[in-house]
């Protein structure tokens, strides 16, 4: 989640403004292809040429762009505020733990850190495991939750749209019997004929499969009415409004398919970011695959744990002054500790002003013990740190969480540089890789 540009398009608008479907859409697939810049999913295989298509080669993807439908009303407010009551437990504990929407110069749709899973070998040497898993942004969060394997995971993040883009994943994993039909479903592509068959597919099977089946609007629509039809039953309130969001989201991945990037903002630099099919496609420092999609078994833990609601998305920013004392308060009712703090590079903007302050007092009070981390993104640009691993824009590092609180304790960082250097975990098995174009 690197820090993007003032200029930004965004899918939310003022009240007073008037915008109709069509133009709603649209903003969703201007912001996944950087505002103007070429479609990866259109350029065929050279604009993926870094990590795209597992070696493998595939004709060139040219969707059609699904019709806009007319049921929705007119949106509503700019925060698709909550006109009714929660019905649901899920429900009742997302609109409690929640704070008010709030800004990011961006609209991820997906991660831009290529190095995610570096952690993965730290976190199961170290005994990550099981407890409480709170976490920031899109998807990369089911992989850290398929290694964590905790009993409950929170996702907080200070964009609205990221809450109903986890309402579309939790329908996606709930309708989805398996990886392939996973994809097909968010993709708009017609599933094999025997669908069963692909539990024990590798992942370069599936996204070759992915990249060379046609989608079609008809696939897309069937998908988008299931989808969109079983997100009210979660029991979370959402308006016209918030639903036509979630299907520009889910347009947006139909159009682009897995070319889909990280948006930065209004300048058309999403680019050297990487696609969806490079993020499925990583592995950890041991060289493995390591997404949630990499297995069956890794896919199904992540299923089960949203059919049974115990992946609860949260509205909140972490310098705030209630949705992250909410979820630890929630973490020690449960008798749990966190186990991973997945925080990418939030702290970058917390440091800025003083909600770093708030930041660190609200993690001094949170449940952990010996094992429980911080894992963080630093994107290295201009000051390189010793655990970047060439290839990748990004390094994820690692922070034992009593080692964070003790420092703030004891006169606290000095720099963003000394917060994500000091008490920095070695990372073993440190190997170049392909990461952003």
């Amino acid at each position: 989640m690197e820090r993007a540009g003032s200029a930004r398009l965004s899918m939310r608008r003022p009240a007073s403004a008037t915008c109709g479907p069509a133009a709603r859409v649209l903003v969703v697939l201007a912001l996944a292809v950087g505002c103007g810049g070429p479609s990866p999913a259109r350029d065929g295989v050279a604009a993926d040429p870094a990590g795209g298509r597992a070696g493998v080669g595939a004709a060139p993807y040219r969707p059609a762009v699904p019709p806009v439908r007319s049921r929705f009303p007119a949106p509503v407010a700019e925060s698709g505020a909550e006109t009714g009551a929660a019905t649901t437990p899920l429900g009742r504990l997302m609109r409690s733990l929640s704070e008010p929407g709030g800004y990011f110069p961006s609209d991820n749709l997906v991660s831009n850190e290529t190095s995610y899973l570096h952690v993965v070998p730290a976190l199961k040497a170290l005994g990550v495991r099981g407890g409480a898993y709170i976490g920031v942004g899109p998807d990369q969060n089911f992989s850290y939750i398929a290694h964590v394997r905790p009993e409950i995971a929170f996702i907080i993040d200070i964009r609205r749209d990221n809450l109903l883009h986890q309402l579309l994943f939790k329908a996606l994993f709930e309708k989805a019997r398996n990886r392939v039909e996973y994809l097909g479903l968010m993709l708009g592509r017609p599933l094999p004929a025997e669908v069963s068959s692909w539990d024990v597919a590798s992942l370069d099977e599936i996204v070759l499969y992915m990249d060379t089946v046609a989608a079609t609007v008809a696939r897309f629509e069937e998908a988008d009415s299931l989808l969109l039809a079983a997100i009210p039953e979660y029991g979370y309130p959402v308006t016209p409004w918030d639903l036509e969001t979630i299907r520009g989201i889910h347009s947006a991945f139909f159009e682009l398919g897995l070319g889909i990037r990280y948006a930065q903002d209004a300048g058309g630099r999403s680019r050297r970011y990487p696609t969806w099919r490079q993020l499925l496609l990583q592995t950890d420092l041991a060289g493995n695959r390591g997404s949630y999609r990499a297995s069956e078994e890794s896919f199904r833990y992540v299923k089960r744990l949203q059919r049974q609601d115990r992946i609860v998305p949260v509205v909140g920013d972490l310098g705030g002054p209630h949705a992250l004392a909410a979820i630890g308060r929630a973490i020690s009712a449960r008798g749990l500790t966190v186990s991973a703090f997945y925080v990418s590079n939030v702290e970058q903007y917390l440091m800025r002003g003083p909600g770093f302050g708030a930041w660190a007092e609200t993690v001094a009070g949170l449940p952990v013990d010996e094992r429980s981390v911080i894992i963080r993104s630093y994107f290295a640009r201009r000051y390189p740190i010793p655990q970047t691993v060439p290839g990748h824009l990004s390094t994820q590092l690692l922070e034992r969480i009593e080692s964070f609180i003790e420092t703030v304790r004891t006169g606290g960082y000095l720099s963003y540089l000394d917060l994500v250097t000091r008490n920095a975990i070695p990372l073993e098995g440190r190997r170049a890789g392909a990461g952003a174009e």
